[in-house]
């Protein structure tokens, strides 16, 4: 049996008065996708368990079917796995934006203008280079997303960072951000000075020079968030008992695909933009399969158009990713002798409305092997809604899935 997930990160979304009265899933062309829901099961969940944010970590390690509540550590740590940061027990991982703060102080742009790769590790270099010490260090990652990592002299010291509550960029675009700064006792006055003190040493770079000479958004400050120490799971062989490899541009989902066992497979031209390989991600999947009977790919880019209010780029994303991705592993399957089931669901809602991450339910279809077929012909929140088929809790739909 293969099996295969396809993930529109941020898929989901809310009625539009625009759309008049549709969600943008709804009014996006999605073919293959209703093909699903016709042909096999349409359903409900949420992945985001009670007590905590809606954010992408937590929601993809439900989908993989790991319980959040027992197993999450930290976006910071998990993207520092895939890095390849071998994290002490005495460390403490933090995501680093590279951010653009506007001169009235507003978060401007989460991504720096989705900074390119070489801009973004000479940005890094420098802050090495002006501000790393035996207990702080930078790492490149991808664009905007970058990882600190914190040495602690003691528990307590660990403890301190650990409790420091803050808050992504991305839920605060266009806001003011001085009472969205690190915050909780006096390690929050830490972080809170390596971030400002990062405005200086940006400002003077060539990098951000040129690019304000080119009136694009600078990356002028650092935004630190998603802390935590060194992730530990079971394996994904162990639990399910099927090897498997995991596809997307984003660091933090190949950090959750090494962290329990999954090969990560690095797709040419995979960006974590609008401008992705959707097409290379299938095709590198069914290479996959060939050896492997699980795959995982995920698409980061209708959830950046909501974090951007793009609502055109966000249709055309929903209609991309059922084109290329879940419409060449259809079309491979279907002319197919193997046994196979194919599972199609958003992590979480990114609605236009709100430019955030959302705690609303998710649809979910899946059809192939022993899936007995239901009475929905589109996929979509509406349907799911309408579905008897609700699955509580999210981190239970892979079992559903594969046993």
């Amino acid at each position: 049996m293969k099996y295969i997930v396809l993930v529109g990160d941020g898929m989901t979304d809310r009625p539009m008065e625009e759309l008049g009265g549709k969600t943008p899933l709804e009014a996006a062309k999605t073919p293959n996708m209703n093909f699903i829901a016709e042909k096999g099961r349409i359903g409900l969940t949420n992945m985001i368990p009670r007590n905590m944010a809606p954010a992408s970590d937590v929601a993809n390690l439900s989908i993989l079917g790991y319980n959040p509540h027992k197993y999450y550590s930290g976006r910071g740590p998990l993207e520092a796995v895939n890095i390849g940061i071998d994290m002490k027990k005495d460390e403490i991982a933090f995501r680093c934006n590279l951010v653009t703060i506007s001169s009235d102080d507003k978060m401007a742009d989460y991504s720096a203008g989705h900074i390119s790769n070489k801009e973004a590790s000479s940005l890094i270099d420098e802050l090495n280079a002006k501000m790393s010490t035996k207990d702080i260090r930078f790492y490149a990652g991808v664009s905007y997303r970058h990882i600190v990592i914190l040495k602690c002299n003691n528990k307590e010291e660990l403890a301190g960072l650990q409790k420091v509550k803050c808050t992504p960029p991305h839920d605060i675009s266009g806001k003011k951000i001085k009472k969205f700064l690190p915050r909780r006792g006096d390690s929050a006055e830490f972080v809170k000075r390596l971030m400002n003190e990062s405005i200086s040493v940006l400002a003077a770079h060539e990098v951000n020079r040129v690019r304000v000479d080119l009136k694009e958004n600078p990356a002028n400050m650092i935004w630190l968030w998603g802390q935590g120490t060194k992730p530990s799971m079971p394996k994904f062989l162990e639990l399910y008992k099927v090897e498997g490899s995991i596809i997307s541009a984003v660091d933090l989902i190949k950090g959750i695909g090494k962290t329990i066992g999954l090969d990560v497979i690095n797709v040419p031209g995979a960006t974590g933009y609008y401008d992705t390989n959707y097409l290379g991600k299938a095709q590198y999947a069914l290479e996959s399969l060939k050896k492997k009977d699980f795959v995982f790919v995920h698409v980061e880019a209708p959830d950046e158009a909501g974090h951007n209010g793009d609502m055109k780029e966000k249709i055309a994303s929903i209609e991309k990713f059922d084109k290329f991705v879940v419409g060449t592993i259809l079309e491979h399957f279907k002319s197919s002798r193997e046994d196979y089931r194919i599972l199609v669901l958003a992590d979480h809602a990114t609605p236009l409305s709100l430019r955030t991450h959302a705690r609303d339910n998710v649809c979910f279809a899946m059809c192939g092997t022993d899936i007995e077929p239901d009475d929905a012909v589109y996929f979509n929140e509406r349907e799911g809604r309408s579905s008897k088929f609700h699955i509580l809790r999210g981190h239970e739909l892979m079992e559903f899935f594969i046993r």
